[in-house]
């Protein structure tokens, strides 16, 4: 019997006189690989944000599955929502660019596995055997990304397909149950695009994720997705299996314009 994870209701969020996001529901199930599409200003990084604590939504609500019931997350902080299991990367990578690549997805550990602040002061043994389980960890995940060969370097000196992928391997590192990434193929050429079509899917079986994309790479969407929703001046148009999606009017519509 199917699981539900995370669930959306009604979910709305105003700008002043502008409506960014407009009573979207959705209810997303345990291990679901699901694409988020809309053409631009849709609204869809707005309703990531409101998913993740970044905004506070206006009215509705989102509950996410914690310790066997549905818990609201409105209006609660970025880092306590991550705790509950939610974690995403951005349109605009944000890494710490003068640390080094291992440094990056050890300090996303740190807020589940880190030492106490009596064992970190001290330098006692349970911490450094803490920080030596981290660092193997963050390797391995390294390793699944094809980045343990450059774990030293500076995250500034990465290209960009490989800075991409090590803000997913961070977002990995917080042991979520909801994984969100924005654009992730953003600025990626074809065969950095197909590589990172075939780790998502990896990642999603390997860790038992739940994974929700945005990407306006449609062959990538169409080629994972099992369901995809899609929005347009942010409210939702449609819902369906990617072969639904691709014949649906209004979607076609949204995309080539055109009336009623």
């Amino acid at each position: 019997m199917a699981e539900t994870i995370l669930k959306v209701t009604d979910l709305t969020k105003h700008f002043g006189g502008l409506t960014a996001v407009s009573n979207v529901s959705m209810e997303l199930e345990k291990g679901e690989l699901i694409g988020l599409i809309g053409p631009n200003g849709a609204g869809k990084t707005t309703f990531f944000n409101l998913l993740t604590g970044v905004y506070v939504p206006s009215e509705g609500t989102v509950e996410i599955a914690s310790d066997g019931k549905m818990e609201t997350i409105n209006g609660k902080k970025p880092d306590y929502i991550n705790g509950l299991g939610i974690a995403r990367t951005f349109q605009n990578i944000r890494l710490f660019t003068e640390l080094s690549v291992l440094e990056n997805v050890m300090i996303a550990m740190h807020r589940e596995q880190g030492p106490s602040m009596f064992h970190a002061f001290l330098r006692t043994n349970t911490h450094y055997q803490t920080e030596q389980k981290m660092r193997e960890e963050a390797m391995e995940l390294l390793g699944i990304f094809n980045l343990r060969e450059v774990a030293n370097d500076k995250a500034k000196n990465l290209a960009y397909g490989q800075q991409r992928r090590l803000e997913i391997v961070r977002a990995l590192a917080t042991e979520p149950k909801v994984l969100f990434l924005d654009e992730p193929a953003a600025g990626m050429n074809p065969a950095e695009t197909a590589e990172l079509t075939g780790l998502i899917a990896q990642i999603r079986e390997q860790f038992g994720l739940t994974v929700v994309l945005i990407e306006h790479d449609m062959s990538l969407v169409m080629d994972i997705c099992e369901r995809i929703y899609v929005l347009e001046y942010g409210r939702l148009i449609a819902e369906g299996k990617p072969e639904e999606i691709q014949g649906n009017e209004k979607v076609i519509r949204a995309y080539l314009g055109g009336d009623d």
